[in-house]
């Protein structure tokens, strides 16, 4: 018995097998759980992912920032299951301007899109899965800790917290609708997201020092348990949280 028998749940982000999104759907997978996948634009590359999953899951498109995208996802996921009882939400991005130290000479057009896709689709997919779970589910997407400024981060950073902040508003707002909203901030991970942030080793260095369990930045598989975790019914009253998996470091001083 897994802890997600009989559940369904939708799965984005998954384009590398070294992901937190991959391992959640295998361990997701692995606990019972039937999965659909979301991918854009390589549809194909997450197509060749998911059949390495341990049962192939089925793909669709969704492009987080196109309304004829969100309002006919429900209808394009029925092809493959009957409801959802969770979402994943691991969809990030900025463009190269918003990071690296160039904070003060970003233009609006950059923020903007980072903005977008890594905060405000979160409210976009929850809405857009909210027809498929009359019964109510979970949310759970995946953070970086944004109480702070990191070196490199810049706007991505001020996007993050947007997300932690939206999760709270979506926890509140979803909870008549017995939907719970969740994020997981992993410590830093050597993910292709991660390689796109100029100086990312700076963070390595600070894991490194201070994450009292210590932190081994080459294993998804800790964040990936603690989203299938939340996802599971052994956290029915449990919304508007940020469950930290970094080793500790969030909750100590230099």
């Amino acid at each position: 018995m897994g802890i997600l028998d009989g559940k369904r749940i939708l799965v984005t982000g998954v384009l590398t097998t070294d992901s937190i999104a991959f391992h959640t759907a295998r361990v997701a997978q692995e606990q019972g759980a039937t999965l659909v996948l979301t991918a854009f634009p390589r549809l194909t590359l997450t197509e060749r992912l998911a059949k390495r999953l341990p049962q192939p899951a089925p793909v669709v498109e969704l492009d987080i920032t196109s309304t004829e995208h969100l309002e006919s996802l429900a209808d394009r996921l029925k092809e493959h299951v009957d409801g959802l009882d969770g979402v994943v939400h691991s969809i990030a991005n900025a463009p190269q301007g918003a990071l690296g130290g160039n904070f003060l000479a970003t233009p609006w057009e950059d923020v903007a899109k980072a903005v977008h896709v890594s905060a405000f689709s979160l409210k976009s997919l929850a809405m857009a899965a909210l027809p498929l779970m009359p019964d109510g589910g979970s949310v759970v997407g995946l953070d970086f800790d944004a109480s702070v400024a990191w070196p490199g981060y810049d706007w991505m950073g001020v996007a993050k917290a947007g997300l932690e902040s939206c999760s709270r508003y979506l926890a509140r707002d979803l909870g008549p609708h017995k939907v719970r909203v969740n994020l997981v901030a992993a410590g830093p991970l050597k993910t292709m997201a991660a390689k796109s942030i100029p100086g990312f080793e700076k963070f390595e260095d600070v894991w490194a020092q201070r994450a009292p369990l210590g932190w081994d930045n080459a294993n998804p598989e800790a964040a990936a348990r603690a989203c299938v975790a939340l996802l599971s019914d052994w956290f029915p009253a449990t919304t508007g949280e940020i469950v930290h998996v970094d080793g500790g470091v969030h909750a100590v001083g230099v």
